[in-house]
């Protein structure tokens, strides 16, 4: 069995309008059924991880709407963190409060987010990673890149060790340019970093406090404090102190380099909903490539209050309750909220981000 920790965190800025700071992506039915992205990611990681063996780490802006999602999880493993300190603080305190249970137990961490299309080979590269874990190495899910993506780090992959299937990490690299991405694809060396990680926590934390001593010190004491009334007042004192920095960047960049990490390569149909592009990528479509998304229960082309006519590739979210129509137009996204309305060309769908920028250096709060 795995524990198993999901940070549920960020405010999904490229599905702006209909994932806001305070409904995230995550708590949103996306992929064409009636589970959240987050509900889904349990379910998923179920056949590994009983209810008390899974944690969720979120804000304090989502607690209740997580355990509301997710009746069947204790209290307890309901992780709240006072402010986004970025990954390596939300997994560290995880993996603490783990290890004070079981301290030798092996835990993967899942972001609540992405999509999955084939649970069972899924299943069985968590299965391996948990072997490479259980023999002392920092594992990776690594995924097997399909195209040149300039949007995701990548993992340098070198010689098989361990059990089978798992390979040595010779290094992570950032997200390269167009040249650089086509580059490691043609090489057949690298894989995409998707933040898949499984580990025993007493060598992750040993790692942390090597390299990161104050994260290690404040998870710690956090930790300690965790099951006594004194808790509060401890993740007051520590959490502000804690740098803001990814996981990445803080243990697994210095762990690579020590030899110490590895990775399982996957091709499980993942993808992690990044845009709406991707998004009517993946969802069903009619004979012109048209996609609605009738939230909160998914995609439907029939849905009754959109009307597409001599219209392709178009992919409308009709979130306000209102009609909407599209008529000779291709290749748009159209989303329609109670307080928004965005209308952008498809392949301009990653530049959503910059909107919500720029809203929020308006004062436009409200609104992101």
């Amino acid at each position: 069995m795995l524990y198993a920790v999901i940070p549920a965190g960020g405010s999904g800025t490229r599905l702006w309008p209909l994932s806001r700071a305070g409904h995230p992506k995550f708590l949103h039915a996306l992929t064409g059924s009636q589970a959240s992205m987050l509900q889904a990611t349990v379910t998923r990681l179920a056949p590994l991880s009983k209810p008390d063996m899974t944690y969720v780490v979120t804000g304090v802006a989502h607690a209740t709407a997580v355990a509301r999602q997710l009746p069947d999880l204790p209290d307890d493993n309901i992780v709240v963190e006072p402010s986004a300190r970025d990954s390596c603080p939300a997994i560290a305190l995880a993996s603490a409060i783990i290890a004070r249970r079981d301290p030798t137990a092996v835990m993967g961490s899942f972001a609540a987010d992405h999509l999955i299309a084939n649970q069972e080979r899924f299943l069985d590269a968590v299965r391996t990673a948990i072997e490479g874990a259980a023999a002392g190495y920092m594992m990776t899910i690594g995924i097997a890149p399909t195209h040149a993506e300039t949007g995701y780090g990548y993992v340098q992959v070198g010689d098989p060790v361990g059990p089978d299937g798992v390979l040595s990490v010779r290094e992570f690299k950032e997200k390269p340019d167009a040249e650089l991405a086509r580059r490691y694809l043609a090489s057949g060396e690298y894989l995409w970093n998707a933040s898949m990680f499984v580990w025993r926590v007493d060598i992750f934390l040993s790692e942390l406090e090597r390299q990161s001593p104050e994260i290690y010190a404040g998870v710690s004491a956090i930790a300690e404090a965790w099951n006594r009334p004194e808790r509060d007042a401890v993740v007051e004192r520590e959490w502000p102190r804690l740098p803001k920095v990814p996981v990445d960047t803080a243990v697994m960049e210095g762990a690579a380099a020590a030899g110490k990490v590895a990775t399982v390569r996957g091709a499980f149909g993942w993808n992690d909903v990044g845009d709406f592009h991707t998004l009517g990528e993946l969802l069903r479509s009619d004979a012109d490539g048209n996609v609605v998304l009738d939230t909160p229960f998914g995609a439907s082309p029939d849905a009754a209050d959109v009307l597409i006519r001599d219209s392709s590739n178009v992919v409308v979210v009709p979130a306000a309750g209102r009609i909407v129509t599209a008529v000779g137009v291709r290749d748009l996204v159209i989303v329609d909220t109670q307080d928004a309305l965005l209308v952008c060309a498809r392949e301009r769908a990653q530049d959503i981000k910059r909107v919500v920028d720029e809203l929020r250096e308006r004062g436009h709060a409200e609104h992101i």
